[in-house]
């Protein structure tokens, strides 16, 4: 079971390792200097594009200082797994209302899809097929009837799984899966620098787990829904 685990972790990581390059690729601006498909070395906080996403929205990546002790590794600055990083964002951060927007981000949906549909379903954009046919795992509302052979060779990971809705812990897994791409690894390893990526699926799963208020339960239902829409 482990291996065949790992096997389908390392197809992601390869998967992901191109289709980043190409959704980024897509952003205005573009990223600058250009990102390569195959070669990792000019990601991380190397790059704008993809330190933006990967900085902790407790820090301002548009701030030249903040960058600059990013890049030093200041002990103010560190980026941990117990900060969420701002790809987990749908839009700016907003520090007075820390939930909103968050697990929403466009290429963590994106990321979603590709590992549990596929590649082609990740280029769906629910703001022009509208909320109502299109969920989170990218399947119509109004889905065709397959005939038997058809299913056999459309079979997707979220069916194989007999995936019904989405569950914290596959957010989880394509969160993690998005920082490694974003990140200039060259291979899958845990820890990078002082960013574990285990304490960061575990601190996602007890997100909506382990709400610690009424509140918080109420806005993870919502954030769920969202997903599942």
């Amino acid at each position: 079971l482990n291996k065949g685990a790992d096997s389908a972790r390392a197809d992601n990581t390869m998967k992901l390792k191109t289709l980043v390059v190409s959704w980024l690729s897509e952003c205005t601006p573009p990223p600058n200097p250009i990102l390569y498909p195959y070669d990792k070395t000019g990601r991380s906080f190397y790059n704008d594009a993809t330190g933006r996403l990967l900085c902790p929205v407790d820090h301002d990546w548009s701030n030249p200082d903040v960058r600059q002790y990013i890049w030093d590794y200041h002990p103010d600055y560190g980026v941990t797994a117990y900060s969420w990083p701002t790809f987990l964002y749908d839009g700016h951060y907003d520090a007075s209302n820390p939930r909103a927007g968050l697990f929403k981000g466009k290429l963590l949906l994106k990321t979603f899809k590709a590992i549990f549909t596929s590649p082609t379903s990740a280029e769906d954009d629910p703001e022009q097929t509208g909320s109502n046919e299109v969920s989170a795992h990218g399947y119509s509302k109004h889905q065709k009837t397959w005939t038997s052979g058809e299913r056999r060779t459309r079979c997707d990971v979220a069916g194989l799984l007999n995936m019904k809705s989405t569950q914290p812990r596959a957010i989880a897994y394509a969160a993690v899966q998005l920082r490694f791409a974003l990140s200039s690894a060259s291979s899958w390893r845990i820890m990078d620098d002082d960013f574990n990526s285990k304490v960061f699926y575990d601190h996602i799963v007890d997100f909506f787990k382990l709400p610690p208020t009424q509140d918080a339960a109420n806005e993870v239902d919502e954030i769920l829904l969202w997903w599942n829409r």
